[in-house]
């Protein structure tokens, strides 16, 4: 088979790695990729938000089946455009992406199916929304409600701190702003939970933990992601259950009854209090950096559990897992996630990686048979081990090696589920 994958960072290269493994694939595409995946895959440079140019290239080279890594394409309808000319595509459709696309959408489909989540409130404009902070208790959260790079959330401690969240959502700084939430800040542990679907059938797909904020010990600005573990030190047969009857069974009802099936990874983010889920937001695409995670533990060939998606027979298979524990450290520019430069040399040709160990590529690039960086969060450092602190500990020694003078990384990822 031919496949294509649509995306260019850690999460897009570590689909890629999966779909090398399965002897099936005989040609990967990546559009437009980076450095990484330039390995394992032919990089086609075309911008993933032409749908037009995508379609034509697709159809020209006989590509089986597209995966859509990032959420902008989703949202903006890549799906149900690849499938009017009979395209395969694993992702979902435009209606199903509001779940990420419109924060707002996603609590009206909780308030009408009573799914757990924190209480809040939607405003229109600045004046509304700083009038009802004043008679607030804080801390508060306080998000925009479209697509934001997992960096539009803020937890304001006080009415100054809200205040200025307000207004630099109200200004554009994530894209013109129609609406914002402020939401009741709940206070308990994060997970990620995963399924796939296939609009008929779904499985479980895992779970991780994020590690958002810059700094270690949780401290500074709010990231795309400084790395993950999985699985989540929360899991438990009595937590999935509570999390699929009262999260994800009436949410894909609920999309049902608008007439759409989901079909894709669906990854909810939700907060677990005393024992209870509560959803705080959907993603409609694997995480990243939990991708990179959850991907090295899969047994199952990948190709063949997208394949049975793609044809609505989930029903058919089983997905298995390796039982062991894996971790994630993001290496990145230094002052990511404000200002960094980008074109730095990257020397990985020395490194000997072991079995169990994986390098992602995020933001890089090839430039003259060199590889560079090319965004904030740059590799994907990831190990699979027995326990989470051998994975640490492996996952810190690769990044001595790398010993890259233009970066940073947090040395406790995994902290909460590591005793010292």
């Amino acid at each position: 088979m031919k496949v294509g994958v649509i995306g260019n960072g850690g999460r897009e290269h570590a689909l890629c790695s999966s779909l090398k493994n399965s002897n099936k694939i005989k040609q990967i595409y990546c559009f437009p990729g980076n450095a990484g995946t330039s390995l394992i895959a032919k990089n086609i440079n075309i911008d993933f938000n032409d749908f037009q140019k995508l379609k034509d290239f697709i159809i020209k080279n006989d590509i089986d089946f597209i995966i859509v890594g990032p959420e902008k394409p989703l949202v903006d309808g890549i799906v149900d455009y690849l499938q009017k000319f009979k395209i395969k595509v694993f992702g979902p459709n435009k209606i199903a992406s509001q779940l990420e696309g419109s924060k707002i959408f996603t609590k009206k489909l909780c308030e009408e199916y009573k799914i757990p989540t924190a209480k809040f409130g939607i405003f229109s404009n600045t004046k509304e929304a700083l009038s009802f902070l004043k008679n607030c208790n804080f801390p508060i959260v306080i998000k925009a409600d479209g697509l934001a790079a997992g960096k539009g959330v803020y937890i304001s401690e006080n009415y100054k701190e809200a205040s200025k969240a307000v207004d630099e959502i109200f200004d554009g700084k994530f894209g013109k702003a129609e609406n914002l939430l402020i939401e009741e800040f709940l206070n308990g542990e994060e997970m990620s939970f995963f399924i796939i679907s296939d609009g008929q059938n779904y499985r479980l797909f895992g779970t991780a933990q994020d590690h958002k904020r810059v700094f270690e010990g949780d401290r500074g600005k709010n990231t795309g992601g400084m790395g993950a573990y999985s699985p989540s030190r929360l899991e438990s047969h009595k937590l999935n259950q509570k999390i699929i009857d009262n999260i994800i069974e009436p949410t894909l009802k609920g999309l049902k009854n608008l007439n759409c099936e989901y079909k894709g990874f669906l990854y909810a983010g939700l907060m677990v209090v005393d024992g209870e889920p509560f959803l705080i937001e959907y993603n409609v695409r694997m995480g990243d950096p939990e991708c990179q995670t959850l991907l090295p533990k899969l047994k199952t060939d990948f190709s063949v559990i997208i394949n049975k998606c793609i044809e609505q027979k989930l029903h058919d298979i089983n997905i298995e897992w390796y039982d062991d524990k894996s971790i994630c450290i993001v290496l990145c520019s230094k002052g990511y996630p404000d200002t960094y430069q980008n074109n730095f040399t990257l020397d990985l040709e020395k490194l000997n990686l072991k079995k169990n160990q994986f390098i992602f590529h995020a933001g890089t690039k090839i430039v003259n048979n060199i590889t560079v960086s090319n965004g904030g969060r740059v590799l994907n450092v990831v190990t699979r081990s027995n326990d989470f602190k051998s994975a640490r500990e492996s996952s810190l020694e690769l990044l001595k090696q790398i010993n890259w003078d233009n970066g940073f990384y947090r040395k406790d990822i995994g902290y909460k589920v590591i005793k010292e």
